[in-house]
């Protein structure tokens, strides 16, 4: 009886080509089968919830104008990274976002902790005209979102449509949708509604205290001022120090 050794594998090609299917299914299977037994593979982190119609509305807005083409919004555990940028990106943080906005180019500089970092008025001036607040900026400027009326007639719609992929928008949020998103940006609407469904620290946006045409620019500035604010990043660094310890 000849002896079975791996040479005589690789001299039968078919048997070489079966037991090479056996083994990557059985790999295979080791891997994806778990996964029907996890509700989700991303973890839960305090501070993240969906985005305000607001907030989603401008977001459109940023997908439709390209931004993701020059700016990122992932941090990389890399020491350069996060010292130019702060914290690095959680899994988390794109859970809601359909299609997330990591980019693959930076042209300009990563947005993942933009919130914040800058007042309303300066990313006014910025969108309008970039090098009055950059210098060396090579940014187009955008005027023309200011002039631009909201179409804030088919948030409701925009809200269903995340809600059908998996955000979790219910029938209160999207039958209030329209009235939220004007709350959060003037708020003698019902700031009390807005706070009930999308948390207490939701940021309100009052650019001039007045009743007036809300535009797209008005909606891109709420959602790149609520970049990198959801998560507080102090206990992450808390812990990573009690680990170096």
């Amino acid at each position: 009886m000849a002896k079975f050794t791996h040479k005589t594998i690789e001299k039968n090609s078919i048997l070489l080509l079966v037991l090479t299917l056996v083994v990557v299914s059985i790999g295979g299977l080791v891997e994806i089968v778990p996964l029907f037994w996890i509700k989700s593979t991303i973890e839960k982190v305090e501070g993240i919830r969906p985005y305000t119609p607001l907030e989603l509305a401008g977001r459109n807005i940023y997908i439709r104008e390209g931004c993701y083409n020059c700016h990122s919004q992932m941090i990389r555990s890399l020491r350069s990274e996060v010292d130019r940028y702060g914290h690095y990106s959680l899994a988390a943080e794109s859970m809601y976002d359909h299609p997330f906005q990591w980019g693959s180019k930076r042209t300009g500089p990563d947005l993942a902790r933009l919130g914040n970092k800058y007042s309303d008025e300066w990313h006014q001036l910025h969108m309008a005209d970039p090098r009055s607040v950059v210098p060396e900026s090579v940014m187009p400027g955008y005027p023309f979102l200011a002039r631009t009326p909201l179409d804030v007639e088919i948030i409701e719609a925009v809200l269903e449509t995340h809600a059908l992929v998996g955000v979790p928008y219910d029938a209160q949020m999207i039958a209030h949708a329209k009235a939220d998103l004007v709350a959060q940006l003037q708020p003698f609407g019902d700031l009390d509604g807005l706070y009930e469904r999308y948390g207490e620290g939701i940021a309100v946006r009052d650019f001039d205290g007045n009743p007036r045409l809300i535009s797209e620019l008005d909606a891109l500035i709420a959602y790149m001022q609520m970049l990198g604010t959801l998560v507080d990043f102090n206990v992450y660094k808390a812990q990573e120090a009690d680990n170096e310890r």
